[in-house]
């Protein structure tokens, strides 16, 4: 089954943008009413289709990776109104589309293949959903936008209650400006008593999402807040050291995770690589390194593309420094960022030697 699905969707890759199209003009021709469940405009729907399936054929034979993944997807589908049926016409839109441009790759044995691997993903998606009794979302209203530079604010949000999430993980959240848009944000500090929650929006090219957080959010827009997701943590007790990689707006699951840490006084030491093109982009560096000042278990290293005058700050991209350090082969490694970043600093770093099982990041982190 692995084999026969990553074959076949190697063949259909290169028709990714198609592949969505036709599955969406699919699902909506076999369930009309789930069409309510989107977006007027569905580009951005579009692409996190693809980084969804992509995510789900480099797992497909990694079950312990796979199962978590597809279970917080289930839960959080809970916010759609997604119930049962809904799953079959989706799994028969999917399995035209892939058979639509897989052409002559497309046979009796591989659509077997990608029925039961359907079915496994259906499966535990459903059975999250079942055994979730928290609610589908969490109302939130917005107190404060602090807007940093045309393209980047903190926005500050006060759930109606306390959201569940541990420190690095993300939640997808809908604002006013962008009804049935659905956003990934990471909440930057852990979980507080007052249950607040800080989120570092960038307004990336062709977000529309993220572009009309940062220009026109304001205190009092009433937020929905979808369950919490991603694999990004430290375990206190695994007695690994921690490196983290982070570029850009990326640093907030690991300023979540420092921040937490800070409670205690001994921890693993964090090495943290804190990336961006020019000065700008490490909006949260003071911040980081009055951190490292007081917790000496936390290292920060800034690294620029373009700019090497600055006193301690490394020249180059993520994926160019991360690796002269070595192959961190005792360390657990967290990366945050682009997903153009991410691809190219993991990438380097299984050149250089890194085990794949020691390195942790989450598919969703742009629009």
């Amino acid at each position: 089954m692995v084999r026969l699905v990553r074959e076949s969707f190697a063949v259909v890759e290169p028709h990714a943008e198609q592949v969505a199209e036709y599955f969406y003009a699919t699902l909506f021709s076999i369930e009309p009413a789930a069409r309510e469940m989107f977006p007027v405009n569905m580009q951005v729907q579009r692409s996190r289709l693809l980084r969804a399936l992509v995510h789900v054929v480099q797992m497909v034979d990694r079950p312990d990776d796979l199962i978590p993944f597809l279970r917080q997807l289930g839960r959080d589908h809970r916010k759609f109104g997604v119930v049962a049926s809904h799953y079959e016409a989706v799994g028969m839109a999917l399995l035209a589309g892939v058979k639509q441009y897989a052409k002559d790759a497309w046979t009796d044995e591989v659509e077997r293949a990608w029925a039961e691997a359907y079915t496994i993903m259906a499966r535990a998606m459903l059975e999250a959903a079942g055994a979730d009794d928290g609610p589908a979302w969490w109302p939130g209203t917005v107190v404060e936008r602090l807007r940093l530079s045309r393209d980047l604010a903190i926005v500050r949000v006060r759930p109606d209650f306390a959201v569940p999430y541990q420190p690095g993980q993300y939640v997808s959240v809908e604002a006013p400006q962008r009804p049935r848009m659905w956003r990934y944000l990471t909440p930057a500090t852990a979980p507080r008593d007052d249950g607040l929650l800080e989120f570092h929006v960038r307004a990336v090219d062709g977000g529309w999402v993220s572009r009309s957080i940062v220009a026109t959010a304001q205190p009092g827009d009433s937020w929905r807040i979808g369950p919490p997701m991603g694999r990004i943590r430290v375990d206190r007790n695994a007695g690994r050291d921690v490196l983290m990689v982070a570029g850009g707006t990326g640093v907030a699951p690991m300023r979540a995770i420092i921040d937490h840490l800070s409670q205690w006084g001994e921890n693993p030491r964090v090495h943290l690589f804190y990336g961006g093109r020019v000065r700008p982009d490490l909006y949260e560096l003071e911040n980081l390194q009055m951190l490292a000042a007081s917790n000496p278990w936390l290292r920060i290293t800034p690294v620029l593309e373009t700019e090497s005058a600055l006193p301690g700050v490394e020249r180059g991209t993520l994926a160019d420094v991360v690796p002269r350090h070595g192959a961190w082969n005792d360390h657990d490694v967290l990366v945050s960022g682009s997903p153009p970043m991410v691809r190219s600093t993991v990438s380097r770093m299984l050149v250089a030697g890194t085990a794949l099982d020691r390195i942790t990041y989450d598919p969703f982190t742009v629009d």
